[in-house]
């Protein structure tokens, strides 16, 4: 968590001031930070964990993902509750998850205040949609 709130600070959010770090765990013991990375164009914006598990698959694409730190810094007020991720991330969290066959635990923060840990990422995203539909 203490490398997610450090990867708030790196965060491009000029447009919404919410600042977006998240940080991984690999099985082999490697972390990784991102941040978010926004744009005029709002579609074209990149979120923190999406930029995270990108980062580290193109590093150590066979290493399975142990646990994500999210949180975010608001310029105007302070979170005090988790954040948890949008919908396009849950999605994203559970396909890493599906892939490589082993449960992401994911830890939800604010600035500060209580800390929310689920085992799995499916349990963001009930009824995902994975591969075998298609």
């Amino acid at each position: 968590m203490k490398s997610a709130h450090k990867a708030t600070k790196s965060a491009y959010a000029p447009y919404s001031n919410f600042k977006v770090g998240a940080a991984i765990l690999l099985k082999n013991g490697k972390t990784f930070k991102g941040s978010n990375f926004e744009n005029a164009s709002y579609p074209l914006c990149l979120c923190a964990e999406r930029v995270v598990l990108a980062a580290a698959h193109s590093c150590h694409p066979n290493n399975i993902v142990e646990a994500i730190a999210i949180t975010a810094k608001n310029e105007v007020k302070i979170l005090d509750m988790p954040i948890s991720p949008c919908g396009a991330c849950r999605q994203v969290l559970v396909e890493v998850e599906q892939k490589q066959k082993h449960p992401l635990k994911v830890i939800l923060q604010g600035e500060q205040g209580p800390i929310y840990v689920f085992d799995s990422a499916s349990e963001l995203l009930p009824l995902g949609f994975d591969g075998d539909l298609l």
